[in-house]
């Protein structure tokens, strides 16, 4: 964490930081320093679990535990929203429900945002291509270079896009990796 934190600091970045409601009541230090260095907590689930084949009513149940717990722990309450794999059918009507809420990040179709029909719910597309966790064996990755060269790649990519339409690049950064 310490690493990491301090890389965005002298970069002057404030990132997002996706967290499990679980997670940050048991490691409440943790989330209220990365809030108080103005970065953003959103919700990851409760307990990092798949919500694809969830009931109804225990996601919304999870989705408001999460927020709450996450909104007590960071100081701020959350405006976005991550799934573990999946989504169920039911997750973003049920994040639009429960009000909290400004975006999720359970698209992996493009890499443009987009707003739901009707609504003022940002969907903020997420790439598994652009995540370490792809230096997991069979995963792509095998040294700190190869991550580097793909993800500098991708973003000139999407700048050079960006000039004519909306682009973006998620780039996942885990703590255990």
């Amino acid at each position: 964490y310490g690493r990491i934190v301090e890389a965005f600091a002298r970069h002057g970045v404030c990132a997002t930081f996706s967290a499990c409601g679980r997670a940050a009541e048991r490691l409440p230090w943790l989330i209220a320093d990365a809030a108080g260095r103005g970065h953003e907590i959103s919700c990851h689930g409760w307990r990092w679990e798949r919500h694809a084949n969830m009931e109804r009513a225990l996601e919304a149940g999870v989705i408001a535990r999460t927020h709450a717990a996450i909104a007590r722990v960071a100081g701020v309450a959350p405006v976005g929203w991550h799934t573990r794999s999946a989504a169920s059918p039911a997750t973003r009507a049920l994040l639009q429900a429960h009000g909290g809420f400004l975006y999720d990040s359970d698209a992996y179709d493009d890499d443009m945002p987009r707003i739901v029909p009707g609504t003022r719910h940002v969907i903020l597309p997420y790439a598994f291509d652009t995540n370490d966790m792809r230096f997991s064996p069979g995963g792509g990755f095998v040294q700190a270079e190869d991550f580097t060269r793909y993800v500098a790649g991708a973003f000139d990519r999407l700048w050079a896009e960006g000039a004519e339409q909306a682009r973006m690049l998620s780039v996942g950064l885990h703590l255990r990796i």
